[in-house]
């Protein structure tokens, strides 16, 4: 790797990443701005869109990789089996745990608060994201710019969807589209500091790489079966949403090959 990549620029270079993909929630709320409401089919797709890149993400930009670093076969398969287990279980931890409430369906989680709604829906929203901006974080982790790129623009696409659902949610809740418009776009800039995490805890201990691929894989495929689908299913549009999930993962497949 030319020395233009030391560890300080890769740092710098995931920051801006998951800046930049954190930032796409806010290019999918703009929409907010023109119209009332999206039909629930169109939005039931473009979830299901995202979270199929979520999945591809997940499969070729953390997986593969993490049984590769962990050394291949045997031994390669059982510590990415162990770190995918435990980003889940993380996830599913700090879910139970942490009080926060779903806009999307109005489902408070986690223990009773007195916090307003509306930083329940924060809570929420970290919870979600944080593992995203980790993945990106990680995938910069062994100094590779390229792959680090591409698994950003898979996190970039997947938010777009993600941050006209959070915008409708709060208009439904009565914000301006202004306010909601903001918070959609603040939602995502909770990635930085997962890619910040994953970024800086790869750096200082290489070893672990193959270890955090599989844990924020963990974490991402806990998001997408626990929150993402279920949510793509509650309208009647399951079917479509499928298709969705197809299409997302058919494209971040192709991304992933020619550009990787």
């Amino acid at each position: 790797m030319s020395s233009i990549f030391n560890s300080q620029n890769v740092i710098t270079i995931g920051i801006i990443a998951s800046i930049l993909a954190g930032t796409a929630t806010g290019l999918g709320a703009i929409p907010i701005f023109f119209t009332r409401k999206i039909s629930n089919k169109m939005l039931d797709i473009m979830l299901g869109f995202a979270a199929g890149v979520m999945l591809a993400a997940t499969s070729f930009s953390l997986i593969v990789p993490s049984i590769e670093y962990g050394g291949g076969g045997t031994k390669g398969a059982f510590i990415t089996l162990f770190g995918i287990l435990l980003g889940g279980i993380f996830i599913d931890i700090t879910d139970k745990y942490l009080p926060h409430v779903h806009l999307l369906d109005n489902r408070k989680e986690g223990i009773s608060s007195s916090f307003s709604k509306i930083w329940l829906f924060i809570i929420a929203i970290t919870i979600h994201n944080f593992p995203e901006g980790l993945a990106v974080g990680v995938g910069f982790g062994d100094g590779n710019i390229n792959d680090g790129i591409i698994l950003a623009l898979g996190i970039g696409l997947q938010n777009i969807p993600e941050g006209l659902a959070v915008a409708l949610a709060l208009f439904r809740e009565k914000y301006s589209k202004s306010k909601a418009f903001f918070i959609a776009l603040l939602t995502g800039l909770v990635e930085p500091i997962g890619g910040l995490v994953g970024v800086l805890l790869v750096q200082i201990a290489k070893p672990i790489l193959p270890l955090a691929l599989a844990f924020a894989a963990g974490a991402m495929l806990f998001v997408i079966s626990d929150e993402i689908i279920p949510e793509t299913h509650r309208n009647g549009f399951e079917r479509l949403a499928t298709y969705g999930v197809l299409i997302g993962f058919v494209v971040m497949m192709f991304l992933d090959v020619t550009l990787g």
